[in-house]
Order: C-alpha cells, then sequence, then structure tokens
C-alpha cells in the first residue's frame, strides 16, 4: 500500500519563516495563495505586468510581484500556470532567481517529467497535486475539511523535501483529508491517460456518439441530450459517492442489467487496445512533444478543433435547454472566460 499521510504528519513551522511564491492565479493559484495565507504563512503571488488577477489578488488581501520577484525573494516557489507555459516562464523569470536550499513546488509533474524543465540540482524538487477543482480546495479549506492530494519528491537536495512538503500540504488543507505519496512519472502518465481515455476524451466522444446514434435514427435531439448528456451527472454523482456498486444499486434492475450486458460491448477489447496505445504514447513521450510542439507552432490545430466542438449540434442544441435551468451556473457555458487551469485536469 501506498505511504499516506495525514495532519499528524505535518509541521507547519517548517515554513513559518520562509517566503511562499504562488504563480499564477487562476483556479488552483487563489485556492494555494488563499489557504496557506490563512494558515498563517507568507505568501506572494507571482503574475505578469498586466495581469488581470493582479487586482483581484491584492483586493483579496494578498501581496502580488511580477514572477521573476516573487520568485527571488522567495524560499518556495509553487508553479500554478499551464503546462504549456511552464517551460519559459522557468527559464526566463524563475531560474534566474534561484538560490540553494529553495523548493521548487508543482501541482502535476508534467513539465518535470517530460524535463520540460530541467532544475538545478541544489534545490528541492517537489510536489502537491490537490486531487479537486481549486474552487473545491478553497470552499472545503473555509469549512474546516480538506480535499485528498498527492504527494512526490523529484528532487531531495537539502534532506528535508518530503517534510517542507508535507508542510505545504498541510497549510493547504489536504492532510486533511490525506496525501498519497506516488511518484511525477506515476501522476503524469496516469493523470494524462485518466484525461484522454475516461474523464475528458473517452466522455466527450461517447457522449457525442450517443446523441449522434440517436438524432440520426430520427429521435428528437432534445431528447437525446437528456439521455446522452444531461442525466450522466446523476450517474456521476452516485459514482463519486460510492463506487460502481453503490450506482448499480441505485438504478434500476433494467439499467444494471444493460450496464452488464451491453456496456462491454461499446467499450470492448478493440476500444481497450486503443487505451493502451494512448498509454503508450504518453509514456514514450510522444503525446508531450506533440502538445508542446502545437504550442509553440502557433496552436493552430488546437483552435480548429476547439472551434469545431463549440458548434456540434450538441453543443447548440444544449445551450437552449440549460437556458431553461435557471439553477445552472450560466458562468460555465463555453466561451465565457474561466480561470481555470490544466488538470488536472485537472
Amino acid at each position: 500500500m501506498l505511504n499516506r499521510y495525514y495532519e499528524k504528519d505535518g509541521d507547519l513551522s517548517l515554513l513559518k519563516d520562509k517566503t511562499i511564491a504562488i504563480i499564477g492565479y487562476g483556479s488552483q493559484g487563489h485556492a494555494h495563495a488563499l489557504n496557506l495565507r490563512d494558515s498563517g504563512l507568507d505568501v506572494v503571488v507571482g503574475l505578469y505586468e498586466g495581469s488581470k488577477s493582479w487586482a483581484k489578488a491584492e483586493a483579496a488581501g494578498l501581496k502580488v510581484a511580477t514572477v521573476a520577484e516573487a520568485a527571488k525573494v522567495a524560499d518556495t516557489i509553487m508553479v500554478l500556470v499551464s503546462d504549456h507555459l511552464q517551460s519559459d516562464l522557468y527559464r526566463d523569470h524563475i531560474a534566474p532567481g534561484l538560490e540553494p536550499g529553495n523548493t521548487l513546488m508543482f501541482a502535476h509533474g508534467f513539465s518535470i517529467h517530460f524535463k520540460e524543465i530541467v532544475p538545478p540540482d541544489f534545490i528541492d524538487v517537489s510536489m502537491i497535486a490537490p486531487k479537486s477543482p481549486g474552487h473545491r480546495v478553497r470552499e472545503l479549506f473555509t469549512e474546516g475539511v480538506g480535499v485528498p492530494g498527492l504527494l512526490a519528491v523529484h528532487q531531495d537536495a537539502t534532506g528535508k523535501a518530503k517534510d517542507n512538503a508535507l508542510a505545504y500540504a498541510l497549510g493547504l488543507g489536504c492532510l486533511k483529508a490525506g496525501v498519497i505519496e506516488t511518484t511525477f512519472k506515476e501522476e503524469t502518465e496516469s493523470d494524462l491517460f485518466g484525461e484522454q481515455v475516461v474523464l475528458c476524451g473517452g466522455v466527450s466522444e461517447l457522449i457525442r456518439a450517443g446523441f449522434e446514434t440517436l438524432t440520426e435514427a430520427g429521435y428528437a435531439p432534445e431528447i437525446a441530450y437528456f439521455e446522452c448528456l444531461h442525466e450522466l451527472k446523476l450517474i456521476v454523482d452516485l459514482i463519486y459517492e460510492g463506487g460502481l456498486g453503490y450506482m448499480r444499486y441505485s438504478v434500476s434492475d433494467t439499467a444494471e442489467y444493460g450496464d452488464y450486458s451491453r456496456g462491454p460491448r461499446v467499450v470492448n477489447a478493440q476500444t481497450r487496445e486503443e487505451m493502451r496505445k494512448i498509454l503508450a504514447e504518453i509514456q514514450s513521450g510522444q503525446f508531450a512533444r506533440e502538445w508542446m510542439d502545437e504550442n509553440r507552432s502557433g496552436r493552430a490545430k488546437f483552435l480548429a478543433m476547439r472551434e469545431e466542438g463549440k458548434n456540434l449540434p450538441i453543443e447548440v442544441v444544449g445551450k437552449e435547454l440549460r437556458a431553461m435551468m435557471p439553477f445552472l451556473k450560466r458562468a460555465k457555458e463555453a466561451g465565457v472566460p474561466l480561470e481555470a487551469e490544466s488538470a488536472a485536469t485537472k
């Protein structure tokens, strides 16, 4: 069994006289900065000049500086910007200010594992990855509850990398729920795989295929939307609460029988073989190279796919139907800017 750590394993005093720089103030960044500040730690938020988040962070009572200034004064630097931005940001603004004994931290291992960032050997490199969106990390912290997280140490120059990471996890609130020890390799590869074949890629394509199968057979788009997308939340909530068994216990016997007898025909041997191919692409670094090349060449393919996705029939009818649901948060509609970060997914 993997090592698990709780509040008794963290010592906040290890960070009491140190400055923590939170680089980025999006979904995860704002939660880390506010939680650590409320835990009594010295926090500075690092942003680029002209960032829309600058005034927002200051309004929350946080100190704000440029990324270079924040990294220079900090003992611990947590990088919470999107994966594809990290290497340039590190090279130009963070690396020049690093000193022996500093800690460089991440909430996702992509840049370190795939060597987009190669840190000097005189610093600690670690990871605390909350397994929840940033707004939930903040929300549960204010309620006195934490979200679980992952811990990994890539480089232990001081001999205290794990202890300092656990102190960070305590300040963030994750040790209330528990933190599981892993590696940068395991976290990165499993995270990308989960996103691509299940959580994002798999679910999105399954929803789309189901919707299109029904509409092509003459069923109303509105009905297809409800059956293949809208009701998914009901099922996911049951799985989230009690696993597959609780979901199957909660649905009708008809639905449960259909699950057992038809599910394997959808996710079949061919599907599983494709999953293994995708995992191999992740493990070899092929996906990481492809994604970084896409960003460095202007993101034309990515942006074209994003635009195509916005105009799918399921999105058009979905927008109309969601207008009938005042209980939904309108800010979540596609096209409205969100302060979201990668993943991690996410």
